[in-house]
């Protein structure tokens, strides 16, 4: 078993995230969750999750039940270690710094030496609620998102998605290795940049000239060199078309997912029919080009989904600011 330290405000689209590279996850206290199995290559590439670790145990929130619980506990581990505690959203007022002094103490009367700057090994003591997850690090999440903010890149346009998010939609879409992404609504090439720095081919579709030019300079930038070097051997790291989402050129099958964030009525030049006939369109051609999908709008599209032939599995609302919360729809082929 392994526990895991959720990011962000929202557990449960998080955990959703998480499934990309952990089996079975459960959340368990605010910020927190567990998960069957881990990929620790994948969770580095996860946005809304920070780390992972073996799991030692659980028990309640206070300093005592963690030092019985890691007296009791098998470790079968040599070499010097570190305790890192962390009180989950400063919920259960615990003071991180005796929980390190009493577990750092048990672990030296159990034979380790401490090394606070370069230990071999990091016992993670999570507190959260009425709960305390015990476990040793495993993995952690890249944090690089803020040095692909969208007023940064080569190519920028007001109501670009952030890289944070896009990276956790690229995810639940099935980025990874191997993997080809299909965004038909590309933009200005966000969730494209985040699928191809997972490791998937990120492929690109827009109607407007200038958001192809845009998206094929900003994936460029990220994407070309040495990270495209690594994934030679796996074909070409990524392509932008310009072609329409509700007739996409590809054959049935032909991507494992499909991301897109679809035009938000308040915004957009198109009228409120021809827009309901694009989002339907292009649900019903994303159906027919891979067995998954997430959607983003301001608004549900749910009905227009399950017409168009799939399951949805779940519907995140994410408030971006007062007047825009995004509805993210998590699809699979019915």
């Amino acid at each position: 078993m392994y526990c895991l330290e959720l990011a962000g405000e929202d557990d449960a689209f998080a955990a959703r995230e998480a499934e990309s590279a952990a089996a079975g996850v459960e959340v368990v206290a605010p910020g927190l969750a567990v998960a069957g199995g881990v990929r620790p290559d994948r969770v580095r590439s996860l946005a809304y999750t920070r780390r992972a670790s073996e799991l030692v145990g659980r028990t309640d929130a206070s300093v005592e039940s963690a030092r019985l619980l890691l007296v009791a506990a098998p470790i079968d581990r040599e070499g010097t270690v570190a305790v890192r505690a962390r009180d989950v959203h400063s919920a259960t007022g615990v003071s991180t710094r005796e929980v390190e002094r009493e577990l750092g103490r048990t672990l030296v009367e159990r034979g380790f030496a401490v090394d606070l700057d370069d230990p071999d090994h990091e016992l993670r003591a999570l507190f959260s609620d009425d709960a305390c997850l015990l476990g040793w690090l495993e993995a952690e999440s890249v944090r690089d998102f803020g040095s692909r903010k969208p007023t940064d890149r080569p190519f920028f346009q007001p109501g670009s998605m952030d890289p944070l998010d896009a990276r956790a939609l690229a995810n639940i879409a099935g980025s990874a290795p191997g993997a080809t992404v299909l965004d038909p609504m590309c933009g200005t090439g966000g969730v494209l940049i985040e699928a191809g720095l997972v490791g998937a081919r990120a492929l690109g579709i827009d109607a407007q000239r200038k958001m192809v030019r845009g998206a094929r300079e900003n994936l460029r930038e990220y994407l070309d060199g040495d990270a495209a070097d690594r994934r030679r051997d796996e074909g070409a790291p990524w392509d932008v078309l310009r072609g329409d989402a509700t007739a996409l050129p590809l054959c049935d099958d032909a991507v494992d997912g499909v991301a897109f964030d679809a035009p938000y009525g308040r915004q957009s030049k198109i009228a409120r029919h021809d827009l309901r006939d694009l989002v339907a369109g292009a649900l019903s051609e994303a159906r027919r080009v891979a067995p998954r999908a997430v959607v983003v709008a301001d608004r549900s599209w749910r009905s227009e989904a399950v017409d168009a032939g799939w399951r949805v599995e779940a519907v995140f609302e994410r408030r971006v600011h007062r007047s825009l919360v995004r509805h993210v729809h998590v699809l699979e082929r019915a």
